[in-house]
């Protein structure tokens, strides 16, 4: 597909042609129109343009309503686009929502260890994981995580995304011991299938990293970052927006040991990459804004450190939704530096 090469705007182009096309066949072939308003949906979602993919998915949803039956499982689909479109907007009320639609009309159209059913769960259990409600969230991993067991071999890798999951929430709750258990247990599965430097070895190792700077044993973090970022610059491009969130890893690490001038190089560097490779208003670009921000605030530096929070509050409001909360905690931030 275009827009994996980033050729979103051509990507664009193409699919409304196909749209145009599809709408003049007769008899309509209302499948090809919802994947070609689907495919839309996806290129906006990488732009970081959320309401568009939103809008997008919308109506690859309302065509198949038009014509599929209630419970086909390519309804579930759309709902789960549609679900993560309002999760990237900090809309959770509504995630939740989607999330469980899809979940119903999985359970009504397939098998009770059907791997999709797996995945519903997933989501659910993702989307209470970022409202904190971590006891949902560990239930709803927990349920994901049993129908696996069931459904797949030991060392199938949707069970180590699972046990990710739950690692992360343990994290999350900062139970670092369980954490790290789990985590290992998700590394071990992807180290017996994957080559030793496969890129999502290295999400696994940063996630290791922030258990250990949890438990403030930073030599032990920063190790696990490093291998990260070896087998990223071995296995992806110098401006692939996961090295990014390795430098950007390794500077919130240096930040939490006041290390100021460690952190800023490592922030730098990730807003560089980001700056290359997403789109000028994507959110992520805020959120390296403010950790650059809150660096030179800390050292003192505030002319600069408001100049950042300016730029993170500015893409955000072009991105998020009002409410969403990073944009209430980037205000914040700039609202402090303007009374320093």
């Amino acid at each position: 597909m275009k827009y994996e090469r980033g050729q979103y705007e051509e990507a664009i182009r193409f699919y409304e042609k196909s749209i145009k096309i599809e709408e003049k066949r007769k008899p309509l072939n209302h499948q090809n129109l919802a994947n070609s308003y689907n495919n839309i949906g996806v290129v906006y979602d990488k732009m970081g343009e959320y309401p568009k993919a939103l809008s997008y998915y919308e109506k690859a949803l309302e065509i198949k309503q038009q014509s599929l039956p209630p419970n086909h499982p390519d309804l579930a689909a759309s709902y789960s686009n549609i679900s993560m479109a309002y999760e990237k907007m900090g809309d959770y009320s509504k995630v939740l929502s989607s999330c469980e639609k899809a979940l119903s009309i999985r359970q009504q159209s397939l098998p009770p260890n059907h791997p999709d059913l797996a995945v519903s769960y997933n989501n659910i259990g993702s989307v209470y994981r970022k409202m904190g409600e971590y006891p949902k969230a560990l239930s709803s991993y927990e349920e994901s995580l049993a129908i696996q067991q069931q459904s797949l071999p030991s060392n199938h890798p949707d069970l180590a995304t699972s046990y990710n999951n739950i690692g992360s929430v343990y994290n999350s709750m900062s139970e670092y011991p369980k954490a790290l258990s789990y985590y290992e247990k998700a590394l071990s599965i992807q180290q017996q299938s994957l080559s030793p430097n496969h890129p999502n070895l290295a999400s696994f190792y940063n996630n290791i990293g922030s258990v250990y700077g949890g438990m403030r044993e930073y030599s032990k973090a920063l190790s696990s970052y490093e291998k990260a970022l070896a087998i990223q610059q071995q296995s992806l491009s110098p401006n692939h927006p996961d090295l990014a969130s390795t430098y950007n890893n390794i500077g919130g690490l240096y930040g939490g040991m006041n290390e100021y001038s460690k952190a800023l190089p490592y922030f730098e560097k990730a807003l560089e990459i980001k700056q290359q490779s997403l789109p000028s208003n994507h959110p992520s670009l805020a959120s390296t804004y403010d950790n650059i921000g809150m660096v030179h605030e800390r050292m003192g530096n505030y002319s600069k450190a408001r100049s950042c929070f300016e730029r993170a509050v500015d893409i955000a409001q072009h991105s998020l939704a009002p409410n969403h909360p990073n944009v209430q905690k980037w205000k914040k931030n700039l609202e402090r530096i303007k009374k320093l």
